[in-house]
């Protein structure tokens, strides 16, 4: 919103500021300045002149040797033509920068020194429509009378200064020069003028002539209509246009002018209908119908359909709703009788035409924010105001008005309390009361009414922004709100961070890819057609058949990654990612689990590698010690190389070794390890604490035993026993050999331990030590048949 800064004074006085202190003041109080222009800066050492004399070059046929009165005499040599003593023209002076950047100098010309140079209006940055007068090809002679030396941006009216305001969606208010006054008369706190144009009585001459319909009031709340007749199309005043120009409205004639100028300053967009191509003098406000197209303002063919609502006569469309007019009802040189709208139309509604069309406009800007229906009338009498100021045409009496909109002021409780409790204050209620009522709130009791104006007002914390950014932020002391929740990460994204950062210390890089695989990832695992992974949530407008599926299983995904790393013959790969896997259930939605995929190839990367760093992560965590069970049945791993991994009985996931037929089919050169884990249930079994111990104050006593047990009992099987039958003596249990060979059974192995002991209270002695041992190889014999090697 860019406001005039002489607009301003008409309704509220801040000459004491400055234009800096005035925009920063705004800025602090919540209406955002962004840029500030002031048009007489472009204008320096440009003055209005009057001509003394027009004469002949002696030594020039065309040129013209000027004497001027520019508060002092100067001479000035021309080639232009239409200039005659007495009249008055800009004349840039030595010094002078033109807005174009030329720099005059004074300069002779054949014999005859040149002082300055007369201005054209392109020259001082103007266009035609903005001195329609002037000659296109000569230099510009003011209408207006001007003292010679009056800086030219005085003397012209152009000595505005904008600023340009950011305002935000929730408060289209704003988008108006009264709406930015309010808000200046309550930042400075200055005496406020909003004077209010006559309205006339209800009825009248114009109910005889026209008629307006509304078929669908949600969409168009409140329509408001006023006749002119008789008008004469004209360009407008110089002060009007120029208001119009700081505001970036270029200025066409008075009628359209008006309909411009009533938005800026009421923020509600207008617009003038000719009467005579009306049909049947009804506006009807309606949705398109099938077929129907319009021919819009900007000479552009617009194919309509059912979502738009259109204004349109007895028989066709003759303006898009809070977008733009047709130019089938457009005013013209030849127009003598016009419709004035003002009317608040649904903003969603408007935001959808505009964006199918392609149409966005300064009125569409305006109702998509939602705009005050209790403006619209005093919008469309402005319109008449100026009308008859402008002596431009006669107002018929009455105005129309179809309001369906609720227009009963809302209300809301004042409470101090609660308000200087939110923002850490201690303002009093009276300085309240004054704050708001300078924004045009009504305070009874503790009863607030609302401006109609004010849509984004509605609870205690909106009157409580509207006092903190009036009182200044800056005064409010900073103070700790006890009921502040301080940030930080949930217990979650900690354990999502920890795993990331454990698992890039322990060398795997962390690859990314999308939430959704085909059957043929699923086909490269091996999976059979019966398998869980296979009942998936299948995508209703999936990108291929590649991404159908979300996935049920992150292994396709790893495998694929490292398969791409083993075709670019990279050496060694260690991998991983933390993603979601998607099961379907009987309901709607299905159960979505995180779940942590890794492995990898390549030198020194084995079973035992991959399994050390689930231990690794698993110990990082506090978990009790994890099962591993093999399982010589899952399609996708080698039948010998594969475990389940549980914990307290909770499945986990499972490692393993690619199977090597499915190696083969994937063109992999190397043997690949992969191991899938339920993060969730992973993060279920974690202790909720890490309990220490003191440092052992006795010492250790280790003993080795070795037993022969059939080649088909795991070695956690056997951890699993010695660890139950040696007690609380038995700290610590490693398998350090396994043996088979001609000295052991066929089928069977030889298994060799180191059993740590130790007592917290005293030094163990031999015999206590061989009492462990012997219970433990009896309890291995009573279960596994080992017997001691």
């Amino acid at each position: 919103m860019k406001l005039s800064m002489h607009w301003l004074a008409d309704f509220v006085d801040v000459s004491h500021l400055s234009t800096a202190d005035f925009a920063s003041g705004m800025t602090l109080s919540g209406s955002k300045v962004e840029t500030m222009a002031s048009q007489a800066d472009k204008l320096n050492c440009i003055v209005a002149a009057k001509v003394l004399e027009v004469n002949r070059h002696p030594d020039a046929d065309r040129l013209f040797v000027c004497p001027i009165d520019a508060g002092q005499p100067l001479t000035i040599v021309t080639a232009a033509t239409n200039l005659t003593p007495g009249v008055t023209v800009p004349v840039a002076l030595a010094g002078a920068v033109l807005p174009d950047g030329l720099v005059i100098k004074p300069t002779k010309m054949r014999g005859v020194v040149s002082q300055g140079m007369f201005c054209s209006f392109a020259e001082l940055g103007l266009q035609h429509s903005d001195v329609p007068y002037a000659d296109e090809n000569g230099i510009l002679i003011l209408q207006q009378p001007a003292a010679p030396g009056t800086p030219i941006a005085v003397a012209m009216g152009l000595d505005d200064t904008t600023v340009e305001f950011e305002i935000t969606n929730n408060r289209p208010d704003c988008l108006s020069v009264r709406g930015l006054a309010r808000e200046a008369a309550a930042t400075f706190g200055r005496a406020l003028t909003l004077p209010q144009p006559p309205v006339s009585p209800l009825g009248g001459a114009v109910a005889d002539e026209l008629t307006v319909e509304v078929e669908d009031a949600a969409l168009c709340p409140r329509y408001c209509a006023r006749m002119v007749k008789s008008i004469t199309i004209a360009p407008s005043p110089d002060w009007m246009q120029n208001r119009l120009r700081a505001s970036g409205i270029r200025a066409i004639n008075n009628i359209v002018d008006i309909t411009n100028y009533v938005m800026l300053e009421y923020g509600q967009p207008m617009h003038a209908f000719d009467l005579s191509c009306v049909g049947g003098n009804t506006i009807k406000v309606r949705t398109a119908r099938a077929g129907e197209t319009l021919e819009t303002l900007d000479g552009k063919q617009h194919a309509l359909d059912a979502a738009m609502l259109v204004i349109a006569d007895a028989q066709k469309p003759i303006g898009l709703a809070g977008v733009m007019g047709g130019g089938n009802s457009e005013i013209t040189d030849a127009t003598t009788d016009i419709v004035f709208e003002s009317a608040t139309f649904d903003g969603p509604s408007v935001r959808r035409t505009a964006l199918a069309l392609n149409m966005r406009t300064d009125s569409s800007a305006r109702f998509e924010k939602g705009l005050d229906p209790a403006n619209t009338i005093g919008a469309v009498e402005r319109a008449c105001q100026l009308v008859e100021q402008l002596g431009c045409g006669t107002v018929v009496d009455g105005h129309l008005d179809v309001c369906a909109a609720d227009l009963t002021p809302r209300t809301m409780t004042l409470e101090p309390d609660k308000i200087n409790a939110l923002l850490g204050t201690a303002i009093g209620r009276d300085d309240m009361v004054a704050l708001l009522v300078s924004l045009g709130f009504g305070i009874d009791g503790d009863v607030v009414t609302i401006p109609s104006w004010r849509g984004d007002v509605s609870i205690m914390p909106d009157l409580a922004e509207e006092i903190a950014r009036l009182r200044d932020y800056n005064s409010i002391e900073n103070t700790l709100n006890a009921s502040t929740v301080v940030g930080a990460l949930t217990a979650e994204q900690q354990a999502q961070r920890k795993i990331n950062q454990l698992c890039r210390a322990l060398g795997y890089s962390e690859f990314l890819t999308y939430s959704f695989h085909g059957t043929g990832d699923l086909d490269a695992i091996g999976l059979p057609s019966d398998a869980p992974e296979r009942r998936a949530v299948t995508l209703l407008n999936p990108l291929g058949e590649d991404t159908a599926l979300m996935k049920t299983t992150l292994l396709p995904s790893l495998l694929q990654a490292l398969q791409r790393n083993d075709s670019l013959s990279a050496e060694r790969c260690a991998l991983f990612t933390l993603g979601h896997i998607f099961i379907k259930t009987a309901s709607v939605l299905p159960d979505e689990q995180r779940t942590l995929a890794l492995g990898g190839y390549g030198e020194g990367y084995d079973f035992f590698a991959l399994k050390g760093a689930v231990d690794a992560l698993a110990a990082a965590f506090t978990l009790p010690p994890l099962t591993y069970e093999a399982d010589a049945d899952n399609a996708t791993f080698h039948p010998g190389r594969c475990a389940r991994i549980s914990c307290n009985g909770t499945p986990l996931g499972v490692l393993g070794q690619l199977h090597p037929t499915l190696a083969d089919e994937q063109g992999l050169t190397r043997d690949c390890l992969l191991c899938q884990l339920n993060f969730d249930a992973w993060l279920a079994c974690a202790l909720p604490e890490r309990k220490f111990a003191p440092l052992p104050r006795y010492p250790a006593m280790r003993r080795d035993i070795a037993v022969v047990c059939a080649g088909d009992i795991t070695n956690a099987q056997l951890l699993g026993t010695i660890a139950d039958a040696g007690g609380a003596l038995l700290v610590d249990v490693a398998l350090f050999d396994v043996y088979t060979g001609s000295q052991v059974t066929e089928g069977h192995k030889s298994m060799a331990y180191a059993l740590t002991l130790r007592a917290n209270d005293r030094t163990l002695t031999d015999a206590e030590a061989d009492a462990v041992v012997a219970r433990i190889l009896k309890r291995l014999a009573k279960e596994y048949n080992a017997v001691q090697r």
